[in-house]
């Protein structure tokens, strides 16, 4: 079993990931740790294991280096599995993985798997997959303003304080699309694969990533007072029921505005026109008894 992990990701990170394998450890599972050294790592580890036959590789981390492993994983019959220490963990919520050390290392050495299907962006910087969502427009530019040392002393809090940040820089500039095909505009976007978003809160009710197409959420409201409401309603989980917000189903999105910041499961992606759909192949996740 291979685990790919990012030693960036801080000593707390590392603490949990250390009880997770001392457990499997303790049980006899033979394990391999590979730290990431670059952007891209992660893909690259974990499609070199692929190609040598292994038949689960383990992603250590939150829902941008799941999304690496993905990458590599892609096309594949390889496995793979989570051990969940993000910030925002949407993707381990989607699934209902487990948390705790002692039911991680079970569910892995269970290996029930459950299908997903991821999606992928194709824009100038190339080709990036995603598991659970891609952002355009205001959210994304939280993400590509935020430093890490405040993410880490922070957590989902420095997402908080940069929201506030950014509601007095960015201009919210009208973001063209083409969702199948008919033209639409909004302030900002998201194209989900999941019903959750920034943790375990709804935002596409009743959309699931085990299926091809995505829910597009197209945020009418412009402005900071918008960006505003729309951030207070979402820990109370009424984000689908504000006003401005349409949610659309579709199978392939095109962002055609130019130099719109982009984000997918949290990571920069660049910027717009970007052409959304999904990945070539699905991919088996482990999550559990």
């Amino acid at each position: 079993m291979l685990i790919v992990f990012n030693p960036t990701a801080g000593r707390r990170r590392a603490a949990l990931l250390w009880r997770v394998l001392d457990v499997m450890a303790a049980n006899g599972v033979r394990l391999d740790l590979a730290e990431t050294q670059h952007a891209g790592h992660a893909a690259a580890l974990a499609r070199e294991a692929a190609g040598r036959g292994a038949t689960l590789v383990v992603a250590a981390g939150g829902d941008g280096t799941i999304a690496e492993v993905a990458n590599g994983l892609n096309g594949s019959v390889c496995r793979l599995g989570v051990i969940p220490l993000g910030t925002a963990n949407v993707m381990a919520h989607e699934l209902g993985l487990p948390f705790a050390p002692r039911e991680v290392a079970a569910a892995l050495a269970f290996g029930r798997t459950r299908m997903i299907w991821p999606g992928i962006a194709v824009g100038a910087a190339g080709t990036r997959l995603f598991v659970q969502m891609l952002g355009a427009g205001f959210d994304a530019q939280v993400v590509q303003r935020l430093h890490l040392p405040l993410k880490r002393a922070l957590g989902r809090g420095a997402y908080v304080v940069q929201s506030l940040r950014e509601t007095a820089r960015y201009r919210f500039p009208p973001i063209r699309l083409r969702v199948d095909g008919t033209a639409c505009q909004a302030a900002s976007v998201i194209v989900s694969k999941g019903h959750y978003y920034a943790g375990r809160y709804l935002l596409a009710p009743g959309t699931t990533p085990s299926e091809p197409g995505f829910t597009v959420a197209l945020f009418d409201g412009s402005g900071p007072a918008a960006a505003l409401l729309y951030g207070a309603a979402l820990p109370l989980n009424l984000l689908p029921r504000m006003p401005g917000l349409r949610l659309l189903r579709a199978a392939e999105v095109t962002i055609e505005t130019a130099d719109v910041p982009a984000q997918t499961d949290g990571d920069a992606a660049g910027l717009a026109p970007l052409l959304i759909r999904d990945a070539p192949s699905a991919i088996r996740v482990v999550v559990g008894a």
